[in-house]
């Protein structure tokens, strides 16, 4: 396969050392793309089992700088739909929603529900489930104050997520940002992830960190 002229400049970068955060960062902006503004991903490695459910992670955090992504925003509600539009929500409806997704519609990053509508939910668990979009009392998604879920929403939140490998992956601002705002933003992402550590974990937690831009390389990093 005939390497394009983007991979071949990223094979001027050193992938086996290992960066201070700012570094990195300074790093990957002489390989980010010109032609949209790519993200900073962060991606930390955590020594814990997943498949136990009191070792996996997963939780929502609000970022000092955002994120730099408009998040589009669905609220499945009847009687507060007027609050939820006020907020800002993208997709506002009841039963006919829930019909609507079951049927395909998926235009949204975001879902919060009033709580009334949790059981009719059951009917597009198996679609929203898997991508991690199924309303949840402890992520703050399920909530009769959907003013305040929509604006927290649109605030910046990144989901912190464990994968099955028990890796962390998360967007942190773009490339656009100030190197302080993205240190800043990654930084917040380790103090939560350090404040969820798993009483039953031993031996090391974080056990590796590396940071890539949306379509480009990633660097290992120390933070």
């Amino acid at each position: 396969m005939k390497m394009t002229k983007r991979i071949q400049t990223w094979e001027k970068l050193d992938r086996e050392k290992t960066y201070a955060l700012a570094d990195a960062i300074e790093a990957l902006r002489g390989f980010a793309s010109k032609k949209f503004d790519e993200s900073l991903e962060i991606a930390v490695k955590l020594g814990i089992d997943p498949a136990k459910q009191d070792q996996n992670i997963r939780l929502m955090l609000a970022l000092p700088n955002g994120t730099g992504k408009k998040v589009r925003v669905a609220v499945i509600t009847n009687d507060k739909a007027e609050d939820a539009k006020k907020a800002g929500a993208d997709v506002v409806g009841g039963e006919e929603l829930i019909e609507k997704i079951a049927n395909g519609f998926m235009e949204f990053d975001r879902v919060i529900a009033t709580p009334d509508m949790m059981p009719k939910m059951s009917k597009i668990a198996r679609v929203l489930g898997p991508k991690g979009l199924m309303p949840n009392p402890k992520l703050g998604t399920v909530t009769n104050n959907v003013s305040e879920g929509v604006k927290t929403a649109k605030s910046g939140q990144v989901e912190l997520r464990a994968e099955k490998k028990g890796i962390i992956h998360a967007g942190i601002g773009k490339m656009s940002f100030a190197t302080a705002q993205l240190i800043e933003n990654a930084n917040a992402v380790m103090d939560a992830l350090k404040k969820a550590k798993p009483a039953s974990v031993k031996g090391t937690y974080i056990q590796g960190i590396s940071v890539s831009t949306t379509q480009g390389p990633g660097v290992k990093v120390t933070i």
